[in-house]
């Protein structure tokens, strides 16, 4: 039986993987969830910004958490990622997902135009209202401020099962004593933008990390390096992973080429494809990308970690075809 109430490690966003005619790739999508149980990840999240779900029709969307929870056949927490700037269409979704048998619902803020926190409370109160698994508001907003902590307290308040907040800006350590502070601890923090930060916000108190699936091994091992105090053997981990991170995410579009081309190079996917629109990769950026990903390969060899570990879902998968 599996359940989100205490987070405390990495979750890492699936990507969506495509066929060379842009078709969701069903088999490779098992082989991602597969792989996500085996990186010691708490729980997978899909379909995020990583996973490209702006480009996804609304049937692909509901077929993927449906596919993802059924192929994790309850031995893998998987939490649908709910982003839609109108009302009925998440509420409408968060349920969905809560029928099919998600394990929680990640809701992003709605952020296409600058609205006021009581109006946010009445957008999020409407959902929770709706369903009762666990809750995690992802909220990114690079034009200003994130939801405050008083927020989260008085959303948890009305709603016990909003438990997660997701946040992706930098120096939030601050910010997430405060919201432990408010909330009594009771609302967890997680923080985004591929764990750039991570060594600094573990002291701070956050309970997790939600990167890329391609490099979420090394972090679940960076991570519990760091839980544990031993900063120093997680940062000469963490540092060779870095790299990566901050190139990939110079821009969305240049994130998923990396990560499809990582996964690829592990054995993962047999496919990198991108749907359109999309950036087109120069050659010189496809370079560094692999070179990046070659560094990362010689870490998992230096550590003895498999590239592709085997799994005991890759049994199911091979059923399923």
């Amino acid at each position: 039986m599996t359940n989100l109430n205490h987070i405390n490690g990495i979750v890492p966003i699936i990507p969506t993987p495509f066929t060379p005619k842009e078709e969701v790739d069903w088999s490779a999508l098992r082989k991602l969830v597969a792989f996500a149980r085996e990186t010691g990840a708490c729980a997978g999240c899909l379909p995020a910004y990583a996973s490209e779900f702006y480009k996804l029709a609304e049937r692909e969307r509901r077929q993927i958490v449906t596919e993802a929870v059924q192929h994790a056949d309850g031995r893998f927490p998987i939490i649908a990622q709910v982003n839609y700037a109108g009302l009925r269409e998440a509420l409408e979704n968060a349920k969905f997902a809560q029928e099919v048998g998600a394990d929680g619902v990640c809701i992003a803020v709605p952020r296409l135009f600058q609205l006021p926190e009581s109006d946010l409370l009445r957008y999020f109160d409407r959902i929770l209202g709706a369903i009762d698994i666990p809750v995690l508001i992802q909220d990114y907003n690079p034009s200003g401020q994130t939801v405050s902590a008083r927020f989260a307290a008085e959303l948890h308040r009305q709603h016990p099962h909003f438990r997660y907040l997701k946040l992706e800006e930098p120096m939030m350590a601050a910010k997430i004593e405060a919201i432990l502070q408010e909330t009594g601890g009771e609302v967890g923090v997680l923080e985004g933008w591929g764990g750039m930060y991570m060594l600094e916000l573990i002291p701070a108190g956050i309970c997790g990390v939600m990167p890329g699936l391609a490099v979420a091994d090394l972090l679940a091992r960076v991570y519990d390096l760091a839980s544990r105090g031993e900063k120093a053997q997680a940062y000469a981990i963490f540092a060779e992973v870095l790299p990566q991170i901050a190139y990939s995410l110079q821009h969305m579009e240049l994130f998923h080429h990396a990560e499809k081309r990582l996964l690829e190079s592990r054995g993962i996917l047999e496919t990198t494809h991108v749907r359109d629109a999309g950036m087109q990769l120069r050659a010189s950026d496809a370079e560094h990308i692999d070179f990046l990903n070659s560094q990362i390969l010689a870490l998992l060899d230096r550590l003895g970690m498999p590239h592709n570990p085997p799994s005991p879902l890759a049994e199911l998968v091979a059923n399923t075809r």
